[in-house]
């Protein structure tokens, strides 16, 4: 026999007018035009404003200068490895010509390593005031600029996002707070607008971790333009394209979709899915297909995430917060060894999550006081956390317990 229903008790007339409000407040928001939304540009771009901020590079140089860990390790990581090295010569190319899976590679490892070298010799200039790594990251990126023109074969639009994602990071830090000079900043901005942005900025309906990225690259791309349109684009594009890789018990039976894709039947869905018919609160769009394209998506996630922060439009608060940690979780605690049900990827996982847990973690644990247990014994067992040589780098060094 079932269980009675239990009685309904009648709420206070205070109570029905709090909903009300708030069923109000919802549909008025859903109703604002794109400039007064949360994911919106913000009127005036912070800057340094791409994934890391002023206060953060400003923490983490004093907790170096201190010798304080996990800060001074992951800084020691970062200054001996190849991407810190002054003797670096840069190798641009006209046109990055980029297959399945870098094959070919035409400039492919050349162009996303001499990103991140630029990234990487920006925040050594930061945190030592030693001219010599800003000069180089400056060198770094006037070559690209001064050469490149196009990306082509089928993997260009995630290469774009790829090398995209780096360069606003380094131009960020450069532009704003190197005490020299950096007379080609403008023909660099041109290069974002003209040969990076036009790549990325309309989307893919590939494996979702390459529109993540692509937004990543966009996102970054228009904080260092400054420009608003751009900028919005990219995020509504962000929005819909992360309720689509990460799934949250609330969406339903099924995932949502990205309309584009017309993912309209179950069947459709599942293949799409890899295969996966049993969604569970944290899976992912790829998490049967591998946990290190997972770890790509779920990255650009936290980086997009972060860039709006500094400026301004806390999307952790969002589901995009939400449909992080629980993704974070979900992967960590099988990386961390949990046995892998039957229902889950027929009972197999590949993993190789990736250095990509310390941003969403600081964000979500430190600052929010979320508790994720899975998350902090991962992030905490790889620190300090390197580079993943595609498009993450040093996130302990800028991450790591941050509070700014």
């Amino acid at each position: 026999m079932p269980d009675a229903p239990a009685r309904r008790r009648r709420r206070p007339r205070t109570a029905l007018l709090a909903v009300a409000a708030t069923a109000a407040l919802v549909s008025g928001l859903l109703a604002w035009p794109a400039a007064h939304r949360a994911d919106a540009a913000p009127a005036v771009f912070a800057h340094p404003g791409v994934t890391v901020s002023q206060g953060q590079l400003d923490f983490a140089r004093t907790k170096v200068n201190a010798g304080a860990q996990p800060w001074k390790g992951a800084y020691d990581q970062m200054m001996a490895s190849k991407y810190a090295s002054l003797t670096r010569t840069a190798k641009p190319r006209a046109t990055v010509e980029c297959g399945s899976y870098s094959n070919p590679n035409n400039g492919c490892t050349d162009e996303r390593e001499d990103a991140i070298a630029a990234y990487t010799d920006a925040l050594a200039w930061y945190i030592t005031r030693d001219d010599r790594y800003a000069k180089k990251s400056i060198e770094l990126m006037d070559a690209w600029s001064a050469v490149i023109k196009d990306h082509t074969n089928s993997n260009a639009p995630l290469q774009t996002g790829w090398a995209g994602s780096s360069w606003p990071k380094a131009a960020e830090i450069i532009k704003y707070t190197y005490t020299g000079t950096w007379a080609n900043s403008g023909r660099f901005a041109t290069m974002l607008r003209n040969v990076y942005l036009p790549e990325v900025i309309n989307g893919s309906n590939s494996n979702g971790n390459w529109e993540l990225s692509m937004m990543e690259a966009a996102v970054g791309i228009s904080v260092f333009l400054e420009d608003r349109t751009s900028y919005d684009k990219a995020m509504a594009k962000f929005r819909t394209r992360a309720a689509a890789y990460v799934y949250l018990a609330s969406d339903g039976d099924l995932p949502k979709t990205v309309p584009s894709q017309n993912l309209d039947t179950k069947a459709k869905i599942v293949s799409y899915w890899q295969g996966q018919s049993t969604f569970v609160t944290g899976l992912t769009q790829e998490t049967c297909r591998d946990f290190t394209h997972t770890g790509y998506g779920i990255s650009a996630i936290s980086h997009i995430a972060e860039t709006s922060r500094i400026q301004g439009a806390d999307l952790y608060g969002t589901d995009v917060g939400e449909r992080l940690r629980q993704a974070l979780g979900f992967q960590s605690k099988y990386q961390l060894g949990e046995a892998v049900p039957s229902s889950l990827c027929g009972g197999s996982l590949t993993l190789g999550l990736g250095p990509v847990t310390e941003v969403g973690y600081n964000a979500l644990h430190n600052r929010l006081g979320i508790a994720m247990t899975n998350t902090q014994r991962l992030t905490e067992q790889n620190r300090p956390s390197g580079s993943n040589n595609l498009f993450v780098a040093w996130e302990t060094l800028t991450h790591g317990d941050n509070p700014s």
